[in-house]
């Protein structure tokens, strides 16, 4: 990310081979891309302006055994 803001292009490869090459953005760059990737239904504009809405999704508790301890016990007994 350093090397992107500093204006230099990276190449991202998978297992020695090319795969894509991330660059920085033009000046102005980030409204043109946002309005291509909307044109190309990658992306959609939201309806209403301003911030979105706090989600009101809460983590559940859970009580007992945490899952690595469950894990860890199942491991042991099958060897």
């Amino acid at each position: 990310m350093r090397a992107i803001r500093a204006g230099q292009e990276v190449v991202l490869t998978d297992r020695g081979e090319a795969i894509a090459v991330v660059k920085p953005l033009e000046r102005g760059g980030q409204e043109k891309a946002f309005q291509n990737m909307v044109a190309e239904g990658l992306i959609r504009p939201s309806r209403r302006p301003g911030p979105m809405k706090r989600s009101r999704f809460r983590p559940l508790k859970v009580t007992g055994k945490a899952v690595a301890e469950t894990i860890r016990a199942d491991r042991e007994e099958r060897f």
